[in-house]
């Protein structure tokens, strides 16, 4: 059986100044003009050594154009920025619109499918593991294990060892005062609505902190701190403040500037399990949340 070698790499030198696109037309053989600008996108085409996928690209004489037979596909970048990874654990920026894992109707486009795409690039028995999650239309900082010791020791009283769960929003509205504490006893209806009741059997108290950072054009930027960790919490509390999330239909908003809940997790700190010392996690909001207050911190 005859050995199949691999095909070279075409290579010109450019005997007049030209344009990359009208170049390789000319001198790539039995291709057509799709085929061509394909070979651009893949990232094919050198010129003097340089990746260069514009059209418009210059060829200046004696430059040297190469156009290579094979090129190594890279695996897809992850839609979201690693903050912190070590052999241990995993710690993301997730986007809005992002399921942390799956539900019923989403199975594929979660962050725990992507991050396990992601190690098994390096060890195809690698896994991950949820340590905590955030509602879909939330961004912001998520924990994740790269083994099950890991997450067990990360979750085994995970409310005595996270120190704070800092979050930013963009409220409508400025409230007053500036800074204060929100505290009610949440419920939730068979619908699956959270909302602040009565106390009893079925309720869990809630406290939420809050301070206003910018303010302007009609909404307010607050840090907000759990003191406790309930469902749809910070949702609700502002909604009882009268100053819901932008973008929160469901709690009362009036507006959606940004197409998502403005609701981000800026900030975990907690204590290590494994040395036994403080970790900081952090992730600055999006920029468009102090736009929107047209003006600057207030601290």
């Amino acid at each position: 059986m005859q050995s199949k070698h691999p095909r070279p790499d075409l290579v010109w030198t450019a005997e007049t100044d030209d344009v990359l696109l009208p170049f390789l037309l000319s001198h790539v053989k039995g291709k057509s003009r799709n085929n061509v600008k394909s070979m651009l996108a893949r990232g094919q085409v050198l010129v003097d050594g340089r990746p260069a996928s514009r059209f418009d690209h210059p060829v200046p004489v004696g430059a040297r154009v190469t156009v290579k037979a094979h090129v190594e596909e890279q695996p897809p970048a992850l839609p979201f920025p690693i903050l912190y990874e070590d052999r241990d654990i995993l710690v993301i920026d997730k986007p809005a619109g992002l399921l942390t894992i799956a539900n019923e109707k989403e199975k594929v486009r979660t962050a725990y499918h992507m991050l396990t795409d992601y190690v098994r690039e390096q060890n195809k028995f690698a896994r991950v593991f949820v340590v905590h999650r955030l509602d879909r239309d939330t961004s912001g900082v998520v924990l994740f294990a790269k083994n099950e010791e890991t997450k067990r020791a990360f979750q085994e009283d995970w409310d005595q060892r996270v120190l704070r769960r800092g979050y930013r929003a963009l409220v409508e509205g400025v409230p007053q005062p500036p800074e204060g504490e929100v505290r009610s006893f949440l419920r939730e209806t068979k619908t699956h609505l959270v909302y602040s009741g009565a106390p009893g059997r079925d309720a869990k108290e809630a406290v939420t902190r809050y301070r206003t950072l910018a303010a302007g054009g009609g909404y307010a930027l607050l840090e907000i701190d759990l003191k406790t960790g309930r469902k749809n919490q910070i949702r609700v509390h502002m909604s009882d403040l009268g100053h819901p999330i932008a973008g929160d239909r469901q709690y009362g908003a009036k507006t959606r500037p940004l197409g998502r809940l403005c609701l981000h997790a800026h900030r975990l700190e907690l204590i290590d399990p494994r040395s036994g010392g403080k970790r900081v996690f952090a992730a600055r909001e999006p920029a468009a949340f102090r736009r929107l207050c047209r003006g600057g911190e207030s601290s």
